[in-house]
């Protein structure tokens, strides 16, 4: 977690500062949080692999996630009120950091025939999303224990008002991107 508040105050900072020529510090972006979500649809209604997705998510990301419930009822998919649907976490601060040094240092280049992530993925307001279609990539879940490959999506939040400036910064903080 350190390593990457260093590398953010002493290489991003400076950086982010000459490119786009902020005169307040307050203005240069930084990330708020990171949030990965999971649906699960009707497999949600199984218990055993609702059980299986916490407990992963929890082995992940060190913290309890949220079971997403459905707000309204819709017959052609077979949904009721209240019905769980997925599984969604909200990382912040320290395990935020955590996180995300997990997730370049160990996670990504685990992945098989990686290229770098995608620089295209990032919305009008600079949040950057991406899915991950394996989740034995990270060394925390155990290969005896995954009876079916679920993916998930990852979106880090930033404070950033454009894609491009959250792509530098994002990109100096370490994150691999498609060249």
């Amino acid at each position: 977690m350190e390593k990457f508040k260093n590398l953010y105050t002493n290489e991003a900072v400076p950086h982010l500062r000459n490119i786009f020529n902020y005169k307040n510090i307050h203005q240069i972006p930084n990330i708020q949080k990171i949030q990965l979500n999971r649906g699960l649809g009707i497999n949600a209604q199984n218990s055993k692999i609702l059980k299986k997705t916490i407990l992963e998510f929890r082995y992940i990301t060190g913290q309890q996630p949220i079971v997403t419930k459905s707000k309204k009822s819709i017959a052609g998919f077979k949904v009721r009120e209240n019905m769980e649907l997925g599984v969604t976490v909200t990382l912040r601060g320290k395990k935020m950091y955590s996180f995300l040094d997990r997730l370049i240092n160990l996670a990504l280049p685990r992945i098989r025939d990686f290229q770098g992530l995608d620089s295209k993925n990032f919305d009008k307001f600079g949040n950057y999303n991406f899915g991950i279609n394996d989740q034995l990539i990270f060394p925390e879940i155990d290969y005896e224990s995954v009876d079916q490959m679920l993916g998930y999506n990852i979106t880090i939040v930033t404070s950033a008002k454009t894609a491009k400036e959250s792509f530098e910064l994002l990109n100096k903080m370490g994150l691999p991107f498609r060249k």
